[in-house]
């Protein structure tokens, strides 16, 4: 498939929203898919300004040049492998941040995504979007929750930050896409929709995660200090057009909702100020979600009203629960390895 190329404007918005953003001096921050795209941005303006990151990525020669690229640029920063495709891996990260991270964890970003590929499993059964959207993000910040709470006892707050997208508005969630369902989801066939919807879904499901977290985070753990909050980019060229072009995105209806995207997209800078804002804007409050205004537009990140569906909160995290065999989010729980 040939994708469509647009001019991609100068960054309108980043350079004033940086501005009013606190330094970070001392703060030390995990983002997940930080080799290109908004992921990248966030760590190249978070070390900018002081803070220590830690790099959550796949093992590949991309990686090693994202890291070399921050020590490069004067940034103190370490690579943590992490596949969000196998739960064992977000495993083995949540340890090495636990020893990479001894004063606690400031701000976590799940900000790594696929887009539009097509119905397969991951290892562990899973739809391959769902898993690397939200089942293992919501997996892996459980696992660093007592990091989160080290740094907001040690320095007054920590946040969780979910990445949503334009892309969330569609039909509710439904319990299918959360379970080990990967492969016979369906869709496929002309004209090619399943694999759309699973992105929805998956979109969805960052924003439902981030309001059932702050809910059950205030009622469990009141007091500690901790944030929930999310952001979606408006439309933004980050890479993940091209990516689902190469993983065979090559129908008439692929080409047609990257073209929608693409003809209008911001710059990558301008599309990370969501995450920016919720990660470190002074006056950001738990339960927050930041984007640009409108659908389908880009434009500043600014506070949005929220989305909340609390009963598909409710089932969002049964079944995140039961798919990644978490059985206390908030303590050192015992984690299933039968995936693993």
């Amino acid at each position: 498939m040939l994708i469509p190329t647009y001019p991609i404007p100068p960054s309108r918005h980043y350079q004033q929203t940086v501005q009013t953003l606190p330094r970070l001096d001392g703060r030390t921050i995990a983002i997940t898919g930080c080799t290109s795209g908004t992921g990248q941005v966030m760590a190249q303006t978070c070390g900018a300004r002081g803070a220590r990151i830690v790099m959550l990525n796949r093992p590949s020669a991309r990686a090693e040049e994202a890291l070399a690229a921050l020590e490069e640029a004067g940034i103190d920063a370490v690579l943590v492998p992490c596949d969000l495709q196998r739960f064992a891996s977000v495993r083995d990260a949540a340890e090495a941040l636990a020893q990479v991270c001894p004063e606690g964890l400031d701000v976590l970003c799940n900000n790594a995504g696929v887009m539009g590929l097509p119905d397969q499993a991951t290892a562990d059964g899973c739809d391959v979007q769902m898993q690397t959207n939200h089942l293992s993000h919501f997996l892996l910040t459980s696992l660093v929750w007592p990091l989160l709470e080290a740094a907001a006892e040690a320095r007054g707050e920590a946040r969780v930050v979910n990445h949503s997208s334009g892309a969330r508005r569609g039909p509710r969630l439904q319990a299918a896409y959360l379970g080990a369902n990967g492969g016979n989801l369906g869709g496929d066939g002309f004209p090619g929709l399943g694999k759309w919807r699973r992105y929805q879904q998956s979109k969805l499901a960052n924003l439902l995660f981030t309001y059932a977290l702050h809910d059950r985070m205030a009622a469990a753990r009141p007091g500690r200090g901790i944030k929930s909050l999310c952001a979606h980019p408006g439309p933004t060229n980050s890479g993940l057009q091209a990516k689902t072009a190469n993983a065979g995105g090559t129908r008439l209806l692929d080409q047609l909702i990257l073209w929608r995207t693409l003809r209008v997209a911001q710059s990558v800078e301008d599309g990370a100020l969501g995450i920016l804002r919720a990660g470190f804007d002074p006056e950001a409050q738990s339960g927050a979600f930041y984007g640009p205004i409108g659908r389908g537009k880009p434009g500043p990140a600014q506070l949005l009203p929220p989305e909340r569906d609390p009963a598909s909160e409710q089932m969002l995290w049964e079944m995140s629960l039961s798919t990644t065999g978490v059985t206390d989010f908030f303590e050192h729980q015992t984690v299933s390895r039968k995936s693993a």
